[in-house]
């Protein structure tokens, strides 16, 4: 083992340093190569220095560095000034439909990250993912996922801050209440060989199945896409694996269990939104349809993992600022895109979302000639339709005909 001295780590790191501590330096986060990093453990320290030993044979090249202090805590601001600048210029510029919130601690840094989006008037609907990535946001997971629209779990960084050996099992509990809140979950670092080659890892392609059986929404790719060799061949395999693993996945096992947790008496919505699953599970309905404002109610359809499609009809509402009217909607379809099973279409702002059933069988048509093009509706096929008519939520069983 070689030593190695850091001048002035410990202002970095944030002055907490013991022996034994593991300080992570190098590219490791942009490379998914283990051998780009080096892994310090620290021996001691000695004013502003800190003694490490180095446990690992590594090259370290290029201008763009990573520094991580393994469960230490470290006082800075989780959106710096350099962020919001970002996010009030480009942020703003874009309608940004989603934030990525890194290094996520405490429920407070959703609560002021919503407060600095609610400021910027085009970003007032901009959902906030928290990005789980060490062991403080883990010991807060439970208040964070209250505040946030959806969590990431950023493996790269909780692999490093986490023992080997416990990673899997706060993945799994972590997707479990995502589920169960009804709220997208995303898992990082799935496929890091694929950066310099053409097929994953059996272990690799094992672990991406292994996330969708979990209960994961979505998977993000990281170096493989950012500056992998095969960028495209990584989503096509990614893809295939995912769609093999919902074919086995145990929906109906998953039903009971999230409709046990839920619990009685539900809420009028999650009433509504498990009746509907249930019906559609029973008539092997092809595709629930659900009309929607917010999104809310087909979310929570999708939450309760039907083996069908959801399409979730979005219905625009006008709005006006005093100076102009415009129609909302487009966010919240444009967001239900990262739902497992959730396919979204915007209905045309004509259609008020105080409907007269003539436009709500419009709509519905509409819906019913979408699924038909996309293969997911066939004649005499039977669809479930989740709807409000007036001030009740009615679900329906249609059964089409040639």
């Amino acid at each position: 083992m070689t030593e190695a001295r850091a001048s002035a780590a410990t202002e970095v790191v944030g002055g907490n340093d013991v022996a034994g501590d593991t300080i992570f330096v190098g590219q490791y986060l942009f490379t998914g190569s283990e051998t780009t990093s080096v892994w310090l453990e620290v021996d001691k320290v000695e004013g502003v220095d800190v003694v490490c030993k180095i446990k690992n044979s590594a090259t370290l090249a290029g201008a763009l560095f990573t520094l991580h202090a393994s469960q230490i805590h470290i006082d800075l601001p989780t959106l710096t000034d350099k962020d919001k600048e970002h996010i009030s210029r480009w942020g703003a510029r874009n309608k940004i439909d989603f934030l990525s919130l890194s290094y996520t601690r405490h429920a407070e840094d959703v609560r002021e990250a919503r407060e600095f989006l609610s400021k910027l008037g085009d970003l007032s609907q901009t959902q906030i993912f928290a990005k789980i990535e060490n062991v403080e946001g883990l010991t807060h997971f439970d208040e964070i996922l209250q505040e946030a629209d959806g969590i990431i779990l950023s493996r790269g960084n909780l692999g490093i801050d986490l023992p080997p050996e416990k990673v899997f099992l706060f993945q799994k509990a972590a997707l479990y209440k995502c589920n169960m809140a009804g709220k997208p979950a995303v898992v990082t670092r799935v496929v890091d060989s694929m950066t310099d080659n053409l097929r994953p890892t059996r272990a690799e392609a094992t672990d991406v199945a292994n996330a969708v059986l979990d209960g994961s929404d979505a998977i993000l790719l990281g170096a493989e896409t950012l500056r992998g060799l095969y960028p495209v061949e990584t989503i096509s395999i990614v893809g295939k694996i995912c769609a093999e693993a919902e074919k086995v996945f145990n929906q109906d096992l998953y039903f009971k269990k999230t409709v046990k947790y839920v619990g009685e008496p539900m809420t009028h919505l999650e009433s509504i939104a498990s009746s509907a699953v249930r019906a559609a599970i029973k008539v092997k309905a092809s595709v629930i349809i659900c009309f929607t404002s917010s999104g809310r109610a087909a979310r929570l359809i999708a939450k309760y993992r039907p083996t069908m499609p959801v399409i979730s009809v979005v219905i625009p509402r006008l709005k006006t600022n005093q100076l102009r009217w415009s129609f909302s909607g487009a966010f919240e379809a444009r967001q239900s895109l990262i739902v497992r099973g959730l396919f979204p279409m915007l209905a045309d702002p004509r259609h008020p979302a105080e409907s007269t059933s003539a436009t709500n069988e419009s709509v519905l048509k509409v819906a019913l000639d979408y699924g038909k093009t996309s293969g997911v509706i066939k004649s005499h096929d039977r669809v479930v339709v989740c709807q409000k008519v007036g001030d009740a939520s009615v679900v329906k069983i249609i059964e089409l005909e040639d």
